[in-house]
């Protein structure tokens, strides 16, 4: 590996652009896979997930920063192991998927304490869990490869243009979800 260490506002800055652009691809692939919209308006989901048009999920993408310091400040007390070492990703996407997913303190879905205390199907947390590992996945690996590669100017080109266009999408459904913008044509039959 490279002698290469981020400082921690380096690795803050690039956890957040990884965590944010792909929490937003993953969310809008299985949103369409799984279909959100009819799977939240049903039990289990309909008691404890927000309907698809509340203001708080349009303003999700743009909240997911708070979350990426978070990791951030986890992964940069880990340093050298995460990021120092051939398999480095692999580490890092296990503490992910163990801590963050599988053996959450709380009753999330797909997590043990979920399946143990919850009245949620089993169907449910498994179909629950393809969508946080592969977005835990790509964070690991881009965020590896990034912070080992600190020269590659395109792909920091590509996660801060879609960064921003995930902020600014967010805005503005934030906007038009508060009724403060109105979208054109709506409500035309």
């Amino acid at each position: 590996m490279n002698e290469y260490e981020p400082s921690l506002v380096q690795l803050t800055l690039k956890t957040i652009l990884v965590h944010t652009v792909t929490y937003f691809g993953m969310g809008v692939l299985f949103m369409w896979l799984l279909d959100y919209e009819a799977r939240f308006a049903e039990p289990p989901a309909k008691y404890f997930l927000r309907e698809l048009d509340h203001p708080l999920i349009y303003a999700g993408p743009m909240l997911q920063s708070i979350r990426g310091v978070i990791f951030a400040l986890a992964f940069y007390q880990l340093r050298g192991v995460l990021f120092g070492s051939k398999n480095g990703w692999l580490k890092a996407w296990w503490l992910l998927v163990a801590i963050g997913i599988l053996s959450t303190f709380g009753p999330s879905p797909g997590s043990v304490e979920g399946i143990i205390y919850t009245v949620v199907p089993l169907k449910s947390h498994i179909t629950s869990l393809p969508e946080v590992v592969l977005q835990s996945l790509l964070l690991a690996v881009i965020l590896f490869y990034w912070v080992n590669h600190p020269e590659k100017r395109w792909l920091a080109g590509i996660l801060w243009t879609v960064f921003v266009l995930v902020i600014l999408m967010s805005t503005m459904g934030l906007l038009v979800g508060l009724g403060v913008l109105e979208v054109a044509g709506a409500g035309i039959e």
